[in-house]
């Protein structure tokens, strides 16, 4: 099976550095494939009784920043493949990686089996199992 267009989801875990790794093979054993590595950020917001305030604009910047930084972690990684690149989204993880993924043609996701969401990723991560009720592409989640 050949891929033209992967995608691997990264937040900077170990097990996301592992299918970066991975993703970073398999561009190179398909050389005319794409890799390209997305990082999902959110800005955060807070619950108070029934309404949403936002974060100050210096906090969301400063949110922005600690994205983009991490992503450069990525981007060294990907530094010597002819055909790919790094972007930064926002929104929620699972759903901007399925936008994302259907808009650009994806035709593989590789992520990590857990990300950085803590208690919510107990047994599989909550972002992997949205991905595998999601996606309509092929899904390798490693290890």
């Amino acid at each position: 099976m050949s891929f033209s267009h992967i995608l691997v989801a990264y937040d900077g875990g170990l097990p996301s550095v592992r299918a970066l790794d991975r993703a970073v093979e398999m561009a190179q054993h398909f050389p005319s494939a794409q890799l390209t590595v997305v990082h999902v950020y959110s800005t955060a917001a807070v619950a108070v009784a029934d309404s949403i305030v936002t974060v100050p604009s210096s906090v969301q910047r400063q949110q922005m920043h600690e994205a983009q930084e991490m992503l450069k972690d990525a981007e060294a990684k990907i530094a010597q493949l002819p055909a790919a690149r790094a972007v930064l989204l926002e929104g929620s993880s699972g759903e901007s990686i399925i936008r994302y993924a259907n808009e650009q043609g994806i035709d593989l996701i590789v992520m990590g089996s857990r990300g950085l969401g803590g208690i919510r990723e107990f047994v599989m991560g909550s972002i992997s199992h949205y991905m595998l009720q999601h996606a309509a592409m092929p899904l390798l989640i490693v290890k």
